[in-house]
């Protein structure tokens, strides 16, 4: 696919004995050798029949498949389409690749109940991949300039610390966010340390991460990385959103956390492109 809205398969607008593909483009790939790629656009919803099962169920495989005279089959490219929406009948329930030798990309799967002649959303498996998928990688930094505790054990969530903040512009083509944030030189104070730390990427929550810390008393630096993958909702695509990281100290420890100029934030987000 060339975006990740393109060419997706779903159930005819009143469910029916076949599917539609929605529009958009594609790159395929020549299984014979020195054939080289073609691109294919379709445009509006093209339907493709599906043959109703007996008393087994099925799998079929539904393709955009390019069939060049030169390579294979016998199209006549004056008067026939060489690419166009291809059914392959029968194929295992895992399978996820068009079969070997054919110029084809795989669009989605079937599983059809037995006796069934209607072709639902709940039966298809999207198999479309991006053919070049956009990457978007920022790095966003911040240093305290004086220090800032966080001593409430109360087993209650707090935005800490406040410089772990910043404004990210999230792609409209983005799908995922992969997000690493770095607490380097967190101070750690008083007593033993126990609390979790997550990122928030808009409304969206990232992985929890705990410190647990058994050092005492003494001033202490302790390096934080908190790591996730977010899915990004389409309301979150093309807007600016807050980043930002969240702390929940234990109630079982008394242990103060803190940053200040000797701490460094970092922020690592790697936004990428997948399919709709």
């Amino acid at each position: 696919m060339t975006e990740g809205n393109d060419l997706k398969v779903r159930e005819l607008s009143t469910p029916g004995s076949g599917v539609r593909v929605g529009d958009g483009s594609a790159v395929v790939t020549g299984a014979a050798w020195g054939q080289g790629s073609y691109t294919q656009y379709n445009v509006g919803d093209a339907i493709v029949p599906i043959a109703p099962t007996g008393s087994s169920a099925r799998s079929d495989l539904i393709c955009l498949r390019v069939e060049d005279p030169e390579y294979e089959g016998n199209r006549n490219p004056a008067a026939d389409d060489i690419g166009y929406f291809h059914v392959v009948s029968g194929v295992s329930a895992t399978t996820n690749t068009v079969p070997s030798g054919m110029t084809a990309i795989p669009l989605a799967r079937l599983s059809i109940p037995a006796n069934t002649a209607t072709i639902t959303n709940a039966m298809i498996t999207d198999l479309r991949k991006i053919a070049n998928p956009r990457r978007e990688r920022t790095l966003h930094t911040a240093y305290p300039s004086s220090l800032s505790r966080l001593v409430a054990q109360n087993g209650k969530w707090y935005d800490w610390p406040a410089a772990a903040r910043w404004k990210v512009s999230i792609p409209t083509w983005a799908t995922s966010a992969k997000l690493v944030v770095t607490l380097a030189g967190l101070r750690l104070s008083e007593a033993d340390v126990f609390a979790y730390m997550q990122t928030v990427l808009g409304t969206d929550y990232g992985q929890t991460t705990s410190i647990d810390d058994d050092q005492g008393s003494n001033v202490r630096r302790s390096t934080v990385v908190l790591a996730d993958t977010i899915t990004l909702s389409a309301a979150l695509r093309g807007t600016t959103q807050d980043l930002h990281v969240r702390t929940q100290p234990s109630k079982a420890e008394w242990g103060n956390l803190g940053v200040d100029a000797a701490t460094s934030l970092i922020a690592d987000i790697e936004f990428t492109e997948g399919v709709l």
